[in-house]
């Protein structure tokens, strides 16, 4: 599809886009949209339409049905993908002391002249308020300038 330079004649292709996208054929479905819901392939204007065929309830149900499961198949597939990578994270409680990571500071705030030498992580912070199970609330400096709240994969446990 074409739309002129202006982009002002979009209007006459949104028939042809939608069709084409109800038209494609889904990866884990193997049917498109349209037949998925109505069991039959969308007309293109110029084909002949069949007389005494309806579509009965139950075979759409069924088509629905068998397109949930393909979807929930695909769901668990791209979540067992997705959770190989993933790791635990630790738990904090109000009160434990961390470290922070400097990875994203700016370098005027860590006051270094070269990044490569300055500590990967800085002082010993004191949760103050645990915001969800990957969000913690610190109790920063005022000259750090940055969020109180911090994300767990930037922050580790400190030993003393």
């Amino acid at each position: 599809m074409y739309v002129n330079h202006r982009q002002n004649n979009w209007s006459e292709w949104l028939a042809t886009a939608e069709f084409a996208f109800n038209n494609q054929v889904h990866t884990v479905t193997k049917m498109s949209l349209f037949q998925a819901n109505y069991e039959r392939e969308p007309r293109m204007g110029f084909d002949i339409k069949k007389k005494g065929k309806n579509v009965k309830v139950e075979k759409i149900k069924n088509r629905h049905e068998k397109v949930r499961v393909a979807l929930v198949r695909s769901q668990k597939e791209m979540k067992k993908q997705v959770d190989r990578n993933r790791k635990e994270t630790e738990e904090y409680r109000v009160g434990d002391k961390v470290l922070i990571s400097t990875k994203d500071f700016l370098m005027k705030l860590i006051k270094r002249a070269m990044k490569k030498l300055t500590e990967k992580f800085i002082r010993p912070y004191v949760v103050k308020k645990i915001v969800l199970e990957n969000a913690v609330e610190l109790e920063l400096l005022a000259s750090l300038r940055i969020h109180l709240v911090v994300n767990v994969r930037r922050i580790v446990k400190y030993r003393e």
